[in-house]
Formats: structure tokens, sequence, C-alpha cells
């Protein structure tokens, strides 16, 4: 159990750095307005708010969000919790 917490959690932070860069850097690019499915006058009005949007919680903007967020995290903390 130990073995899998472990992996669960370097498994989450890695797609919460994926996350951060993905929304803070690549967000106006080409790349990332197709990743979220947004326009470049979309993408050019939000950049600031999609810079802070983890900040605050996936619940507001898509429910998309818990199950690949929140789920990967919450096993993980469970894994952690019986190891």
């Amino acid at each position: 159990m130990h073995v899998a917490a472990a992996i669960f959690i370097v498994l989450v932070a890695a797609l919460h750095v994926y996350f951060l860069v993905l929304e803070m850097f690549p967000w106006r690019t080409p790349f990332g307005r197709r990743t979220f499915g947004i326009t470049a006058e979309a993408a050019e009005s939000s950049a600031v708010l999609a810079a802070n949007q983890g900040l605050y919680g996936g619940v507001t903007v898509s429910r998309r969000i818990l199950f690949v967020q929140a789920l990967p995290a919450a096993i993980a903390a469970a894994l952690l919790w019986i190891s």
C-alpha cells in the first residue's frame, strides 16, 4: 500500500505542475486555446483569471476538473491513510 500511495502522490503532484504550467504559460497559444476549447479573444480576456484558476476550486469551472484533479488526490490521500 505504501508504494501505491507514493505513486499516486507523485502522480497528483505531476498533474498539478502540468496544469499550473498549462494555465499560466501557453494559455494564449493555439495549443492552450485548443486544450481548453476557447477563442483567442476569450484567452486574452481571461489570461489573468486562468493563471489563478487552480487556487479557487474546480467546482465552479467544470465538473471534469473534479475527476481529473480531485479524484486522484482523494485516492492518494486514502492510500496514504491506509498505509
